[in-house]
């Protein structure tokens, strides 16, 4: 009798134990706030004819709302391409990724083969604000990777690492 007692109390302890635990996770969530990305935002006619007088060989241009300005991501024939206007239609800055660097320009191209005349030019970056036009070029030069900025017939290397992947 008292081993049937004893039984029935570790029984009911440990059920009540098995309970209590099951209820002892917690699950929590957070749930944030809805974001709302609109791609499709009108622009303004000004911004409208300045781009399309800037680029007329625009190929399904994007627009995006930024602020007070517009950008535009669009494609040409050999590069992808961002651009920043204002609400006047005044173009800030024009970004282009070149997708071949035989497209480069023959000037820069000579500038950086002048100083780097082992380099291979793997990507090409044109960015133009207001009067500047600044390239960065990475290119690969024996077993180093060496990033270049172009401005003004001048090139400065900015970094050189060494290529692990050999």
């Amino acid at each position: 009798m008292k081993i049937k007692i004893i039984f029935r109390i570790t029984t009911v302890m440990l059920v009540f134990f098995f309970i209590q635990n099951s209820f002892g996770q917690v699950t929590k969530i957070d749930t944030l706030n809805e974001v709302v990305i609109r791609s499709n935002s009108l622009v303004t006619k000004a911004v409208a004819k300045a781009f399309t007088t800037d680029f007329k060989n625009a190929i399904s241009p994007r627009w995006y709302k930024m602020d007070q300005n517009y950008l535009v991501k669009f494609m040409t024939v050999e590069q992808r391409n961002n651009a920043l206007y204002n609400k006047k239609g005044n173009l800030i800055y024009h970004i282009g990724y070149l997708v071949n660097t035989v497209s480069m320009p023959n000037d820069i191209r000579g500038f950086v083969n002048e100083k780097y005349p082992d380099g291979k030019i793997l990507t090409a970056i044109h960015v133009n604000q207001y009067t500047r036009s600044i390239w960065v070029v990475n290119l690969k030069v024996g077993a180093h990777l060496v990033l270049a900025r172009i401005e003004e017939e001048q090139v400065e290397e900015i970094q050189r690492v060494t290529d692990i992947s050999l």
